[in-house]
């Protein structure tokens, strides 16, 4: 392996520091090591700096790298995916954050890194999520890709809300509710999961829709094959606009009688596993049940 890069964010003192360590792991195994030349200064006034070491544009660490490792919690994770995922980067998560459910490995298991240089490690491909906005006339306003959800909401006021729900032409549910999450098998136990949705293994290929506080008794989550065609119409007249937030991120105005359109994505995202480590046993650790 010749090039693998290192993404944290480097103006934390605390992950500065542990991504230094990373580097002293890895280094002797490596050609090269990526950072983000916007960290260049920080690194080199923290003398930090090794020989093999090189500060390149997002971009070219997106096409140039063969593994992309990431300290972190899920955000960061979710950062580096979507823009892994184009060029079919394999990523490897280091939890720095609170619950690192994206992550393979704990700070202190950092010397299971050799087997990432050694091949002893598996790949886990995961399914994505195409959202595009198109007006009521049919025009494409805006689209972005989700490893977790994208989720139809209010927005900061917590007001009910009026949305339709089809899959294609077919009119699946109508809700009043605070919004709706529409969420990938891995995102399930995201904020789908704190809606109340289901948590799904994510060797399954679907699509998840959890109401957000809807307003029924007869509201419940779905699940939907992974070839639906997922609409959601805004039909709320009471609310000037409305929004589309794309895995916490990415945020686009929904007016009336716009449409979001959630398909699955022709991309997915590869995360290294090298661990012996089961999706059940990761949540039971985690404490989602």
């Amino acid at each position: 392996m010749k090039k693998v890069a290192l993404i944290t964010n480097y103006n934390i003192s605390e992950k500065l520091s542990a991504a230094m360590r990373v580097a002293d792991r890895i280094a002797p195994r490596v050609e090269s090591i990526l950072l983000p030349v916007a960290y260049k200064e920080r690194v080199m006034r923290s003398k930090n700096h090794r020989k093999e070491f090189e500060y390149r544009t997002p971009e070219e660490i997106y096409s140039l790298s063969e593994v992309i490792f990431v300290l972190g919690g899920d955000g960061a994770m979710l950062d580096a995916a979507r823009r892994a995922a184009p060029a079919g980067i394999p990523i490897l998560g280091i939890n720095m954050g609170r619950v690192g459910y994206m992550s393979e490995l704990e700070m202190d298991e950092l010397a299971l890194l050799d087997r990432v240089f050694d091949g002893a490690y598996r790949m886990d491909e995961r399914i994505m999520l195409r959202a595009e906005v198109r007006s009521s006339s049919g025009q494409s306003k805006f689209s972005a890709y989700a490893l977790n959800e994208a989720a139809i909401t209010n927005g900061s006021a917590a007001r009910i809300v009026d949305l339709e729900l089809a899959d294609g032409n077919e009119l699946v549910y109508t809700y009043r509710a605070d919004g709706l999450v529409i969420a990938t098998p891995t995102g399930s136990t995201a904020y789908s999961l704190s809606a109340g949705g289901p948590i799904v293994d994510p060797k399954l290929s679907c699509l998840c829709v959890t109401p957000i506080c809807p307003h029924s008794l007869l509201a419940r989550p779905l699940v939907f094959p992974d070839t639906a065609e997922l609409r959601v119409k805004n039909i709320c007249a009471r609310e000037k606009v409305l929004h589309l937030t794309v895995d916490g991120r990415s945020t686009f105005d929904l007016y009336f009688g716009d449409t979001v359109v959630v398909t699955r994505s022709e991309r997915t995202v590869k995360l290294l596993r090298i661990k012996e480590e089961s999706f059940y046993s990761k949540i039971r650790m985690k404490k989602f049940v």
